[in-house]
């Protein structure tokens, strides 16, 4: 698939004088009920006057990305105070996007009409760049996807956690629902995406959900997952226990573990190994983030080849408790090997 054709559709809300929110232009088109989740996370309909010039997140395996602009008279936009210009596609790439969207901006700053945003759209779609002289050029083969995956800093995440980033390992590497809470959405996206780096053997961005409010018709989305990293806004999200294995307070530097996640996650010497592993990876300052990556993922796939060739050994090639059993592990690292197997689909039903 062409990276051009992974972008799905292009959408306008503005905010007038009257101080009233509205979408007011989109194309191809854009589902009522996708429009209902991006008025809310466009910030344009809060009352507490904070402009979030760039955010990002997933619904229903849909990515959006919505770059919001107060407009600075003079120019060719009357009765408008602020915009959003909201981009939806198939694939996880924040910079991509973002730079687009400054492109699409100044179009829309400099014309005061739609038109000239969806030439550059059908542009990057048709040609995979948008060039215009006094708007800035975009080219999409600029934005690599391994970049965005890379973009995100576990070197961070590991300052700030330290031994207990093992429990974001481990409940990554079991599937596990992990809640990111956090007032500040910048500090949101930035925190939640690097945490997928932690199993990069499988690559899979699509488990990150970095904006979510507390509303049904997202959470029964995010509910359909089997497991997530999600992050939200709203206090409150701590009382949900509902929705997550592993709770982590960002501000207050806290890592929950839930009652009923507890079993699964118990921790052992393997763990205990693989946490300090992680943390002298990532406090080498010599090691860039990319590397401390690489590091944990060569770990990840020592202990992974490890599980398949027990799982060589047995019948169809899968697990059994009992095969595990036979080899005298410590009972956590035992526990810890029957999880990952079952999040592998190694294990025998």
């Amino acid at each position: 698939m062409a990276t051009s054709d992974l972008m799905l559709s292009l959408g306008l809300i503005e905010k007038d004088v009257n101080a009233d929110t509205l979408w007011v232009w989109c194309y191809p088109s854009i589902g009522a009920d996708l429009r209902e989740v991006l008025l809310r996370k466009c910030c344009l309909t809060l009352d507490n006057r904070v402009l979030h010039t760039f955010v990002f997140g997933q619904y229903c395996r849909t990515w959006y990305y919505i770059t919001t602009v107060e407009v600075q008279e003079p120019t060719a936009l009357k009765k408008v105070t602020h915009f959003s210009i909201v981009i939806t596609a198939k694939d996880f790439n924040p910079e991509k996007y973002a730079a687009f969207s400054r492109v699409l901006c100044r179009m829309y700053i400099k014309h005061g009409s739609p038109v000239k945003m969806m030439e550059g759209y059908i542009a990057v779609l048709t040609k995979g760049i948008c060039q215009s002289d006094e708007n800035g050029s975009f080219l999409i083969k600029d934005y690599d996807v391994r970049k965005a995956y890379l973009a995100g800093s576990l070197k961070d995440v590991v300052s700030q956690f330290g031994m207990e980033t093992i429990i974001l390992y481990t409940a990554l590497m079991l599937k596990k629902r992990v809640v990111v809470y956090h007032p500040r959405i910048e500090a949101l996206l930035e925190f939640t995406r690097a945490l997928p780096g932690l199993v990069w053997h499988r690559k899979d961005w699509s488990i990150l959900h970095p904006f979510v409010h507390l509303d049904n018709n997202e959470l029964e989305n995010l509910k359909l997952c089997t497991g997530y990293v999600a992050g939200f806004v709203d206090a409150e999200v701590r009382d949900r226990s509902d929705l997550f294995d592993v709770y982590v307070n960002l501000p207050d530097s806290e890592i929950t573990v839930s009652q009923n996640a507890k079993e699964a996650m118990a921790m052992g010497k393997l763990h205990k190994e693989i946490g300090n592993f992680i943390v002298q990876a990532a406090e080498d300052t010599d090691r860039t983030d990319a590397q401390v990556i690489k590091d944990i993922s060569v770990k990840t796939k020592e202990i992974l080849s490890n599980l398949m060739s027990l799982a060589d050994e047995a019948d169809n090639s899968k697990l059994t408790l009992e095969t595990l059993k036979q080899r005298h592990y410590p009972p956590a690292t035992e526990n810890f090997l029957f999880h990952l197997a079952a999040a592998e689909q190694l294990l025998k039903i």
